[in-house]
Order: structure tokens, then C-alpha cells, then sequence
């Protein structure tokens, strides 16, 4: 049965290199069959985080936060692309995050990070699995780094080094796992 894995992108910069490993992303979860929205900050124009979608009366909510808040309540898990900004999250990532709570909860998240350079944005990685747990949906041992991000994919996300797919595969193979098991248990109820 197919899964639904938001991919999450962190940056609204002009020239954002992360757009690159979203839409490929994008690509591998589509092509083993699940559904795979792009949620990209730019695009939703979220305001500055003054309150929480949960804090809206019925109906009073953003357009764009009700939208979100519908495709994260039917998700499955979140594939999260992160830059790493001052060795830490950018803030639209953080900002578009942290509208939401129990929209996260029992549903793993997997975390790609990026860079120009040659660490591929681990460091922010790391306060981002902090973060995803304290939300909910705490993330898989694995993580996605990708280097030198504009020389391994284009503009549109396709491959320009073979590498990335065979580490892409094996972490979307680990976040497959997990989502799988959490939806099953879901099923059942959850703790509380």
C-alpha cells in the first residue's frame, strides 16, 4: 500500500540549492509508488509563527496552514531537507515546522541535509533529529547528507553522480520500514 511522505523543504532562498534535493526526493519516493507533496516554504508563504494551527478557532486558519495541516494529518512520515545555516536550521525550516504538533505524531521523519561544501549540512542535521524528536516525529538512524549539492544534481533534481542513488535508496528503504510499521501500529491506537 502506498505511503504518504511529505517532503519538506527548509529554504526560501533565491538559488536555493536544497530545491535540488527536494524535487529529487520527490522523484524516488514517486517512483517506488508513494505519494510525495513538496511542501516548500517559498511557495506557502506561511506568516512568522505568532501562533500554532492547533491555536486557530475552527475555520479561522491560514488557507495555506489548513492545506498543510490536511496533508500532514493523512501522512505517513516526513522526508525533511535541511541547509545547514550558522551550523544550524534555517529559520523558514524551523518556522514551517513549528506551526504544527500533533499533525507529527507516530509518524517517522528521515532527514536530508545539504551543502555547497564538503560536510553536507551534518551539523545541522544533528539539532534538527533534537527537534523532530521534540515534535513527534523523530527521525530515522540514518541520514542523507549530500555534498557539494550543485555537483552531484541540476536545477530539476536529476542525478549528475551516481553515489547519491545507491545512499538514496538504502535510506528510503530504512524510512520505508519504519513508516510502514508505525502506520500498522497506528492502526491499533496510540499510547494516548
Amino acid at each position: 500500500m502506498p505511503l504518504v511522505i511529505p517532503v519538506v523543504l527548509g529554504s526560501v532562498r533565491q538559488g536555493r540549492n536544497g530545491l535540488r534535493a527536494a524535487r529529487y526526493l520527490v522523484r524516488c519516493l514517486e517512483a517506488r509508488g508513494h505519494e510525495a507533496p513538496l511542501v516548500d516554504p517559498a511557495e506557502l508563504g506561511l506568516p512568522l509563527l505568532s501562533r500554532m494551527y492547533k491555536e486557530y478557532q475552527p475555520g479561522e486558519a491560514p488557507a495555506a496552514l489548513e492545506r498543510l495541516a490536511a496533508t500532514y494529518r493523512r501522512s505517513d512520515a516526513f522526508v525533511v531537507v535541511s541547509a545547514e545555516y550558522n551550523h544550524s536550521i534555517p529559520p523558514a525550516l524551523s518556522n514551517t515546522l513549528d506551526h504544527f504538533l500533533e499533525e507529527y505524531f507516530w509518524r517517522p521523519s528521515a532527514i536530508v541535509c545539504y551543502s555547497a561544501g564538503r560536510y553536507g549540512g551534518v551539523r545541522a542535521a544533528m539539532q534538527l533529529r533534537a527537534m523532530l524528536g521534540e515534535l513527534g516525529t523523530p527521525s530515522i538512524p540514518s541520514l542523507l547528507p549530500i555534498p557539494e549539492v550543485h555537483k552531484v544534481l541540476d536545477e530539476d533534481g536529476i542525478l549528475l553522480q551516481p553515489w547519491l542513488e545507491r545512499s538514496a535508496g538504502r535510506f528510503l528503504d530504512e524510512l520505508t520500514w519504519y513508516a510502514e510499521a508505525l502506520r500498522e501500529k497506528r492502526k491499533g491506537g496510540v499510547p494516548y
